[in-house]
């Protein structure tokens, strides 16, 4: 039988799906408005959708339905133990809740929250904030301090080398570090022995 409707049919309210429209997920067609998850009514998009045969879920509602249950399981990516999904329709509770722990430590004087367990540049000695951090040796830096120990020049990823907690760029490290004789570490002549 033809379909004289103009278009598919939508997976979620099962009216007309024109083009302009239209998601598609697991082989069926959606409204821009109705792809939504039917546990907890949040907006979809290809990258936290999650489908389970004719059913869609964001990815937090499919890991408390479907995903691994048990202790240390956490009931899906970015959920509590405790949450039991009751408030989403979806029945998960297999024995007594947990009580949580708090996230935040108990001392909130104006002192404790000072005191931060902040980096220290191995170059400077000064704290290293995330927005200057760069890795470099395991170890935190500021970018104005990951240059080279002997040359000083700028260091990147691509040219930096460690040796005992300092960095180096490769020529330094090899003209330094690196094997000797003809042709390594800048010789160009060897002497003879009469």
């Amino acid at each position: 039988m033809p379909n004289w409707g103009g278009g598919a049919k939508c997976g979620a309210c099962e009216k007309t799906v024109y083009h302009a429209e239209e998601i598609q997920c697991n082989g069926r067609s959606f409204h821009k408005s109705c792809f939504l998850c039917m546990a907890c009514r949040k907006a979809l998009d290809s990258t936290t959708v999650a489908a389970h045969e004719s059913e869609i879920y964001c990815k937090t509602c499919y890991g408390r339905k479907y995903g691994p249950k048990g202790v240390g399981f956490g009931q899906g990516a970015g959920c509590l133990s405790t949450d039991t999904g009751d408030h989403l329709g979806l029945n998960l509770q297999q024995g007594s809740p947990k009580p949580a722990r708090p996230s935040t430590p108990t001392n909130t004087s104006k002192f404790a929250k000072k005191v931060v367990d902040v980096d220290k540049c191995p170059r400077c000695g000064k704290s290293v904030y995330a927005a200057e951090k760069i890795m470099g040796g395991g170890k935190p830096w500021h970018k104005s301090c990951f240059r080279c120990a002997i040359c000083g020049k700028s260091l990147e990823s691509t040219n930096v080398t460690d040796k005992d907690g300092e960095l180096y760029c490769k020529v330094c490290y090899a003209k330094n570090f690196g094997p000797k004789g003809i042709g390594f570490g800048g010789l160009t002549q060897v002497e003879k022995k009469e």
